[in-house]
C-alpha cells in the first residue's frame, strides 16, 4: 500500500481544515516545498497535493507551487482543486503534476471528465470521491449532491476509471479514524479499483487495517502534522 503525504495549500501556505470547513483553517508551514522536502528526505514517493483556494474559486490556482515542488524534489504528485476547464489541465500537467484529481467535474459535467479519461487515460485521470452522509460533496466540500457514494464510483468504474480517491468528509482532520466500513463496500462492489483511502488516519495501527481491507494507497495529512504517525514510521510501507 502506498503511503500518501497531504499537502493542502491556502495562499501558498500548507494547511489542514477540519471536514473542509474554511473556518478551521490551521498554518502548520508557510514554505510547502520545504515540507515536500522533509517528505521525500524520509523515504516517501508520493505527495497529494490540493488547491484549496482553487477549489473555492472553481479554477487553478496554486500552480506555482506545485510547479516549485515538481522542479525541487523527485515526488510523484497527484494535484487536485479547482480543475474545472481544459486549462486547468493543461497548466496543472505542465506544472507538473503527474496524476490529476477530479471530483466536481465528475459530478457537475460528466463529458468533459470522461473526455479527459479518453485523452489522458486512467492512470494520470483519479476520480475524487468525496462524501458527507454518504453523498457526493462538490465545490471544496461546500455543496452536497444528490449522488450516493458507492453507486457513483461504480458508473464511473464502468467508464473505465481505475484509481479512485474515497474521503469521508465527516472523518477528515477529526483524528478518530477512517471510514473502514465504507472502503469494504466499496471494494465489494468495485474489487479491481486502485481505492486511496482519505480522511481519519489517525495512528499507525490503522495503516496495516487499510492495507488487509485491500487499500491500494492511503492519504495521510492532520496525523502527520501533528505527530500522531512519524515519518520515521512511515519507512516501513516505503
Amino acid at each position: 500500500m502506498k503511503i500518501i503525504p497531504a499537502i493542502d495549500l491556502i495562499d501558498g501556505q500548507c494547511v489542514r481544515l477540519t471536514k473542509g470547513d474554511y473556518a478551521t483553517k490551521k498554518v502548520y508551514n508557510s514554505n510547502p516545498v520545504e515540507v515536500a522536502k522533509q517528505f521525500e528526505g524520509s523515504g516517501i514517493k508520493y505527495l497529494h497535493l490540493v488547491d484549496l483556494d482553487g477549489a473555492k474559486a472553481q479554477h487553478i490556482v496554486n500552480y506555482k507551487v506545485l510547479e516549485e515542488i515538481s522542479h525541487k524534489t523527485q515526488l510523484h504528485i497527484d494535484f487536485g482543486g479547482g480543475l474545472k476547464t481544459d486549462e486547468d489541465l493543461r497548466i496543472a500537467f505542465e506544472s507538473g503534476a503527474d496524476q490529476v484529481t477530479g471530483g466536481s467535474i465528475a459530478v457537475k459535467d460528466p463529458p468533459k471528465f470522461e473526455n479527459w479519461l479518453s485523452k489522458y487515460g486512467a492512470e494520470r485521470i483519479i476520480l475524487g470521491a468525496d462524501c458527507i452522509r454518504r453523498k457526493i460533496a462538490v465545490h471544496g466540500w461546500q455543496e452536497e449532491s444528490d449522488m450516493e457514494v458507492v453507486s457513483f464510483i461504480d458508473a464511473y468504474v464502468q467508464k473505465g476509471v481505475r484509481n479512485v480517491v474515497c474521503t469521508d468528509i465527516s472523518k477528515d482532520g477529526m483524528l478518530q479514524g477512517p471510514s473502514f466500513e465504507l472502503y469494504t463496500e466499496i471494494l465489494n462492489k468495485t474489487p479491481l479499483i486502485n481505492l486511496i483511502a482519505s480522511g481519519g488516519v489517525s495512528r499507525y495501527e490503522e495503516l496495516p487495517k487499510l492495507a488487509d481491507l485491500g487499500c491500494s494507497a492511503v492519504i495521510i495529512g492532520k496525523a502527520i502534522y501533528e505527530g500522531k504517525i512519524t515519518l520515521k514510521q512511515l519507512e516501513s510501507f516505503q
